[in-house]
């Protein structure tokens, strides 16, 4: 892959600061698809389906057997407050799901466009991984007034590699400001260690849980840190994030979603440990962002 994307300025801030902001990546029209989709696959999940809730504090998530096995799978997962005493919703689906994960760009065709672009597979490239395979999605709704408290951590912590190596390219799918829960970032923050490392026991029943492995025991920062500085942007805007760099979302305390997508990706080549909680069997390798926007260009080509 020769073609760039990123200027060597752009490279030397992703390099310096473990984040890169770059506005109007993707278009108002591309955004308001997704949208629409990850809508309509909330409206198609079956309310009678076992209600997953998605734990954003990791000091208290439980990985059931939906999280665990989920890794090839399109999911919706609840909004922790989205249930009364009664263990029912207190509000329609669809502003209850906390998010959607996380195969859906290998499994669902807007998703995948989405994703498999030629334009993300020049970013991936010029930030060191130009075989870069798409490891797993999410689509998160950040819901009005429920949308819950992610608090610092680092990517790398539950999609690890040896040696580590995932980027994470999140999508402003509707605009984030500081009232609906942008991100927050330590600028330079990737330049420290791994603290922890998320494992599934893997002997025995592989539905077994997670469990934390300490690495470093210097704690990440606290949301409301005076280190992290805000990142609102505005819908279309791709955010890139280095796996080693804490950040974090406060609550959405608004009347206003704030709807995002996530991909994140790995070098091709690198080891990963069968202890990951996301796993896929081998009937579902990882696909290269480059190959497969390739592939998609040239189908749509031929039936244009």
């Amino acid at each position: 892959m020769t073609a760039t994307m990123l200027t060597s300025e752009q490279i030397r801030s992703f390099d310096r600061d473990g984040f890169l902001v770059l506005p109007d990546f993707v278009s108002d029209e591309a955004c308001g698809a997704l949208r629409r989709r990850a809508v309509q696959l909330v409206d198609e999940f079956e309310p009678t389906a076992r209600r997953t809730v998605f734990t954003t504090n990791e000091q208290t998530r439980s990985s059931n057997e939906e999280f665990l096995s989920s890794g090839p799978k399109v999911w919706c997962f609840f909004e922790e407050a989205a249930f009364g005493d009664d263990g029912e919703l207190t509000r329609e689906t669809s502003l209850s799901v906390n998010k959607i994960g996380h195969a859906m760009h290998d499994l669902d065709p807007e998703f995948e466009q989405f994703s498999y672009t030629r334009e993300l597979a020049e970013v991936a490239a010029d930030l060191g991984q130009p075989d870069a395979l798409a490891l797993q999605s999410m689509y998160i709704f950040k819901q009005p007034y429920i949308g819950g408290e992610v608090n610092c951590h680092q990517d790398a912590t539950f999609l690890c590699t040896e040696p580590a190596s995932v980027i994470g390219f999140w999508f402003a799918i509707e605009d984030a400001t500081l009232d609906n829960g942008c991100l927050w970032a330590i600028p330079g923050g990737h330049r420290t260690t791994l603290r922890r490392l998320m494992k599934r026991h893997v002997e025995g029943d592989d539905t077994a849980g997670t469990y934390f492995e300490m690495l470093d025991d210097t704690p990440l920062p606290e949301v409301g840190d005076d280190r992290l500085v805000p990142l609102p942007v505005t819908a279309g805007t791709l955010i890139v994030l280095h796996g080693l760099l804490p950040h974090c979302s406060r609550t959405n305390t608004s009347p206003v979603s704030r709807h995002a997508y996530s991909l994140h990706t790995i070098p091709a080549g690198v080891g990963y440990p069968a202890w990951n909680w996301l796993q896929r069997g081998e009937d579902m390798p990882l696909r290269p962002l480059a190959a497969v926007a390739d592939a998609l260009a040239a189908h749509e080509a031929a039936n244009a």
